[in-house]
């Protein structure tokens, strides 16, 4: 009986060791597995933010008075389509969001012909026509520099107007506080893409993120007007990103839609009024 006793107690803890060993190996493997997951994260991650959509170097755009432009950098040439107006008050500098492609994007040019600005839109590296892939927020930084300096000097002496959209209001912000433009327009923009991954990936460590572009510091750096539109519904970049670049930018005009989310602030009247509006009294 006392021998028998002893023996199930050597068998307890047995079990509880190899309970530990088991428990210490999950851990470790989950272990492994997270930092293995973090750092694909860190190495790929313009699979996760950009989502381009290529066309063939055959694709022809046909628009009336709208030339396509090649814009050369380092390592790539960027394609760029421009709305050239017999005497336009100036041009729309245009930044686009993160999917699609200028066959998409470069639409509503009426409504340009109507406020008679000229606009020009290019893509970023690997969308639509454009070559090359995207490998960092310097060299994108560098490509939308090289875009401005291509068209700017064609506007001397006329209005400059920068106009990012979704992902593309990032690097607009930067450019304008670079450059200085008459007015800057943000259309769903975030305060940084570094808050707005902690709001969605609250579990991930910001330091993997690459592209932090810090839109509210450089909006806190613009001279001019700055116009803020932002649907009330949108749910991918909450209306209270605009509020804090309200608040830091005291310039600054909110445009608030509170039927919109994030895809269709474009088809309320009160977004057409409002840029059209703000581009004619410029």
């Amino acid at each position: 009986m006392y021998e028998g006793s002893i023996s199930n107690a050597k068998i307890g803890v047995d079990i509880n060791a190899l309970w530990r060993r088991a428990l210490t190996l999950v851990a470790a493997l989950a272990g492994s597995s997270y930092l293995a997951a973090l750092a694909w994260i860190y190495c790929y991650q313009e699979t996760l933010i950009f989502q381009p959509d290529p066309l063939p170097a055959t694709y022809r755009f046909a628009l009336a008075e709208v030339h396509e432009v090649d814009i050369p950098v380092a390592g790539a040439t960027l394609s760029a389509l421009h709305l050239q107006l017999p005497n336009p008050r100036g041009v729309v500098f245009y930044l686009h969001g993160n999917n699609g492609n200028l066959a998409t994007w470069f639409s509503n040019v009426e409504f340009y012909r109507e406020a008679n600005y000229d606009l020009f839109m290019f893509d970023y590296r690997s969308y639509g026509k454009s070559s090359g892939r995207i490998e960092s927020e310097a060299q994108l930084r560098a490509d939308v520099l090289a875009a401005w300096h291509s068209v700017a000097p064609q506007y001397a002496g006329k209005r400059k107007v920068i106009f990012g959209r979704s992902l593309g209001t990032g690097l607009a912000a930067g450019l304008a506080a670079e450059v200085q433009p008459d007015l800057t327009i943000l259309v769903s923009p975030y305060c940084s893409m570094t808050q707005l991954m902690h709001s969605h990936y609250p579990l991930l460590p910001t330091w993997l993120l690459r592209y932090p572009l810090a839109t509210c510091q450089d909006a806190s750096l613009l001279r001019a007007p700055l116009l803020l539109v932002h649907g009330e519904q949108d749910r991918l970049i909450p209306v209270t990103h605009s509020e804090q670049l309200l608040s830091v930018a005291p310039q600054a005009r909110l445009l608030r839609l509170p039927a919109a989310a994030h895809d269709d602030v474009h088809r309320f009247s009160a977004y057409t009024e409002q840029l059209l509006a703000a581009l004619q009294t410029l």
